[in-house]
C-alpha cells in the first residue's frame, strides 16, 4: 500500500487510451467495499464514457479542460436522505459525504494499483453537475475524479 501512496498524485493529462473493462470492475469493487456509516452506503457512483456529457462536465467544473480527455470520469454522490433515515440531521449533513468520499479514495487507490492515474475534482458548481447527470433528486455531488493513463 506504501508504494501507492507513494505513486498516487493528481493527473490532469491522459492519453487517449480505453481502460479495460476488468480495471473499471476492480476499481468500482474496491469503491463499493469502502466502509460507511451503519453500512448504509449513503452513496452512489456514476460512470461517464459518453464524450457530450464529459464535455458538459467541464462546464460544470469550471471549464477544467482535462476532465473531458479522460477515457471514463466517475461521479460520487453524497445520498442524505438514506443517512438521515437512521442518523438524523449528523447522518444528512456529514455521514453520506464521509461514505462518499472515502469511497472515492478506495476506487483512486485501486486505479493507481493497476497502473491507472486519477484526479479528484472538488471545483464545480453542484446545480449544474446535477442538471448535466439530470439528477433530480437531492442527492449531493461530492467528487468527479477523470481516470485514465497518464501522458
Amino acid at each position: 500500500m506504501h508504494e501507492i501512496f507513494k505513486k498516487r498524485h493528481c493527473v490532469r493529462k491522459f492519453q487517449n487510451k480505453e481502460i479495460k473493462k476488468e480495471n473499471l470492475e476492480e476499481i468500482l469493487n474496491a469503491a463499493n467495499s469502502a466502509p460507511s456509516a451503519g453500512n448504509l452506503q449513503a452513496r452512489n457512483i456514476l460512470i461517464i464514457e459518453d464524450q457530450k456529457i464529459k464535455d458538459r462536465l467541464v462546464e460544470a467544473s469550471f471549464n477544467q479542460n482535462f476532465v473531458a480527455e479522460a477515457p471514463i470520469v466517475l461521479v460520487f454522490f453524497a445520498l442524505p436522505e438514506k443517512a438521515c433515515k437512521k442518523y438524523e440531521d449528523r447522518g444528512e449533513k456529514l455521514f453520506c459525504i464521509q461514505d462518499a468520499t472515502i469511497s472515492a479514495s478506495f476506487a483512486w487507490l485501486q486505479a493507481v494499483s493497476v497502473g491507472l492515474s486519477a484526479c479528484w475534482v472538488g471545483g464545480f458548481d453542484e446545480e449544474s453537475v446535477k442538471k448535466v447527470l439530470d439528477i433530480k433528486d437531492n442527492s449531493k455531488p461530492i467528487a468527479i475524479m477523470p481516470i485514465g493513463y497518464e501522458a
